[in-house]
C-alpha cells in the first residue's frame, strides 16, 4: 500500500509552537484552535473580560500570537496633508488627501500592555476603500523571531520581535481592486517564503520573497485572475510543497520552491474571499459572491485540470461563504450562507450536509470566519455578539455573548483565553477563577 503524506506545514516544530496562533486560521490553518484549548463560553461587555486595550486607527487583520507576544495592525488617518494642511474626508472608496501611518503594535497578552507600537509607513494612500474596512485589513504572520505585517499596495516590512525593522518593499506594484475596495489578502508565511498574493483588475501574480531579506524568489503570473482577497494556504502533499490560492475564475496550487502551477480547479465565483483548507488528503475552495461554489478535492498525484476528474470528489451549488472561511473539525466543515449568519454543516467526504442555513440567534451579518474549540464553534457577528454552538452534527446553540462592539477580524483562542479585535478596542476574554 502506497503511503501519502498530506498535512500543514510549520516554520516551528516544538508542541509549544502549535499552540500558538502564527498566522490568521490558527495552528491548524483551518480555523481550529489547538487541542489542549479550553476557552470559555459565556463573557459579556465586562463579565469574564481580563483586559481591554483601546487600538488607534482602525483596522480589521485578526491578531496573531507567539509565545506571550500578540501582533495586531491598524492604520490612523492623520488628518492632515504631506504639506500640514487640513485634509477634506473622503467616502471612503475615493483616494484620500490626508497621510496615513501604517502601524504594527506588539502587546504583551498576559497583561494587555503594549510592548511596542512602529510606525512602518506614513504616506498617503493611492486608492480607498471598502466603506466596512480600511488600510489594515491584511492580518500579519509570525514565527515567534520576527513579525510580517502586508498593507498591499502600502508595503510589506518584516520587523524583529522587538519592533525593530528588519527589510521592507514597497515596490509590488499599486492595486486597482473591484468597486475600489481596496487590498485586503494577508500573507501566508512557510519556512523562507513569505508568500503574497496580487490578484486586482490589472495584471495579477502570486509572488514568494525570502522572509529573511525580502528579495523576490519568485514570482508567477495569474491570466485572467480578478479581483480576488483570499490568503494562501501551503500544504505538502508527498514530497511536494504546494501553496493552495483561490482565485476567479480559478484556483490554483503552485509548487512553493519554484512558483510553476501544479493544478487548477474552474467553479470559484467573482472576487473570492474564503481560504482554502486542507485536511485528511483533501483541499476545500469555496467562494459565495453572485454565485455559490464549494468543491473537495483529492491531492494525491492530482495535476493539471482537476475539474470533473478523477481528483474532484465532490462540489456543492448551495449556501456557500462570501467573506468569512470555512472551519473544519474531524469529518465536519462549517461554512456561512454568503455575509449572513446562517450556518451549514456537512461531511468533508461526502459533501452531504448533517444541517443546513441553520440562523444563529442574535446575529445577522459576518465577516469574521468561524473558530473550533475544546467541542464548541464560535460564530462572531459584525456587531460583536458571538453565538457559541455545539461541534456536533446536530446543531444545538449553547450560548450568546456580546462585548458590545463590532467585530470583523476573527477571534484568536490560546488555551483559557480568547483573543477579540474589535472596532476600537483588544479584548482579552479569559474565564474568571
Amino acid at each position: 500500500m502506497k503511503l501519502m503524506t498530506v498535512g500543514i506545514l510549520f516554520s516551528l516544530t516544538t508542541s509549544a509552537a502549535l499552540a500558538d496562533w502564527l498566522q490568521w486560521r490558527g495552528p491548524s490553518l483551518s480555523g481550529s484552535a489547538a487541542a489542549d484549548a479550553e476557552p470559555p463560553i459565556s463573557w459579556g461587555e465586562t463579565e469574564n473580560v481580563a483586559w481591554k486595550l483601546p487600538i488607534p486607527g482602525r483596522g480589521s487583520g485578526t491578531p496573531v500570537v507567539a509565545g506571550n507576544d500578540l501582533y495586531v495592525v491598524t492604520s490612523i488617518d492623520t488628518g492632515k496633508t504631506p504639506d500640514g494642511a487640513s485634509a477634506k474626508k473622503g467616502d471612503g472608496r475615493d483616494a484620500p488627501e490626508a497621510l496615513h501611518q501604517f502601524v504594527v503594535i506588539c502587546v504583551d497578552r498576559s497583561s494587555g500592555k503594549v510592548r511596542w507600537k512602529k510606525t512602518v509607513a506614513e504616506m498617503v494612500p493611492h486608492s480607498g476603500h471598502h466603506r466596512d474596512h480600511f488600510y489594515a485589513s491584511a492580518s500579519p504572520v509570525t514565527d515567534g523571531k520576527h513579525v510580517w505585517a502586508h498593507f498591499g499596495s502600502r508595503g510589506t516590512y518584516c520587523l524583529t520581535k522587538d519592533g525593530e525593522l528588519v527589510w521592507s518593499r514597497q515596490d509590488l506594484g499599486k492595486m486597482t481592486t473591484r468597486g475600489g475596495f481596496g487590498d485586503g489578502s494577508s500573507p501566508a508565511l512557510f519556512q523562507n517564503c513569505l508568500i503574497i498574493p496580487w490578484d486586482h483588475e490589472g495584471d495579477s501574480f502570486v509572488t514568494a520573497l525570502d522572509a529573511r531579506t525580502g528579495k523576490t524568489l519568485w514570482k508567477t503570473d495569474r491570466p485572467d485572475t480578478m479581483s480576488s482577497w483570499s490568503t494562501p494556504l501551503v500544504t505538502k502533499v508527498g514530497n511536494q510543497d504546494l501553496v493552495i490560492l483561490n482565485g476567479h475564475p480559478t484556483a490554483r496550487a503552485y509548487d512553493v520552491k519554484t512558483g510553476k502551477e501544479v493544478w487548477r480547479a474552474d467553479g470559484p465565483t467573482q472576487r473570492p474571499v474564503a481560504t482554502p483548507i486542507v485536511t485528511q488528503g483533501l483541499a476545500l475552495i469555496c467562494s459565495g459572491f453572485r454565485g455559490n461554489f464549494f468543491g473537495a478535492y483529492k491531492l494525491e498525484g492530482a495535476s493539471g485540470d482537476l475539474s470533473g476528474s478523477k481528483h474532484e470528489l465532490w462540489t456543492h451549488e448551495k449556501n456557500c461563504p462570501d467573506i468569512a472561511s470555512p472551519a473544519v473539525s474531524g469529518n465536519r466543515v462549517y461554512f456561512h450562507s454568503g455575509k449572513d449568519a446562517i450556518l451549514s454543516c456537512h461531511d468533508i467526504h461526502t459533501g452531504k450536509a448533517h444541517y443546513m442555513r441553520k440562523r444563529m440567534p442574535g446575529l445577522r451579518k459576518v465577516y469574521a470566519s468561524p473558530v473550533i474549540a475544546n467541542g464548541h464553534v464560535y460564530v462572531t457577528g459584525r456587531s460583536g455578539k458571538v453565538v457559541v454552538i455545539k461541534d456536533a452534527d446536530k446543531f444545538e446553540v449553547v450560548s450568546t455573548n456580546d462585548i458590545g462592539e463590532g467585530v470583523d477580524a476573527s477571534p484568536v483562542v490560546i488555551g483559557d483565553t480568547i483573543y477579540l479585535r474589535a472596532t476600537e478596542h483588544l479584548y482579552c476574554i479569559k474565564a474568571s477563577k
